[in-house]
């Protein structure tokens, strides 16, 4: 397997036990021996489990997060970032900042971005990306 980052959306798949998601995760970790998360997708989960009162999924999160590697944001991928907007906008195919955030920090550290949102990220030609959801 590439080196990846978790989008938010398959980690909350993974927190709710989606079983190809979970194997895919084992897998990574066998192999890598952690994922990788942006701190985006950390405040992500954060704000949707704190809003949520998900107590059991939140010490779940907190697991994972104690037992990946968390990478920030920097110059460098918000630079990227804003490129990438730039040039989506250009076309009239605009997304969300986080997700530009998120894809900013997989192009710059050379990640696949494993995420459930193709709709969006596909758009992207600097990543790529893969859905650990599907079989």
């Amino acid at each position: 397997m590439e080196p990846a980052l978790i989008d938010t959306n398959i980690v909350s798949m993974f927190l709710r036990g989606h079983p190809e998601v979970r194997g895919r995760f084992a897998a990574y970790v066998e192999e890598h021996g952690k994922v990788n998360l942006s701190m985006i997708t950390v405040y992500e989960a954060l704000s949707g489990l704190k809003h949520r009162d998900a107590k059991k999924q939140m010490t779940a999160f907190k697991a994972l997060v104690d037992a990946s590697e968390i990478w920030p944001l920097t110059e460098q991928s918000v630079e990227l970032s804003a490129d990438i907007y730039a040039a989506l906008r250009k076309t009239g195919q605009t997304i969300d900042d986080i997700d530009l955030l998120i894809a900013g920090i997989a192009a710059v550290n050379g990640f696949v971005l494993v995420t459930n949102n193709r709709k969006h990220f596909d758009r992207i030609v600097e990543i790529t990306v893969e859905d650990w959801s599907e079989a």
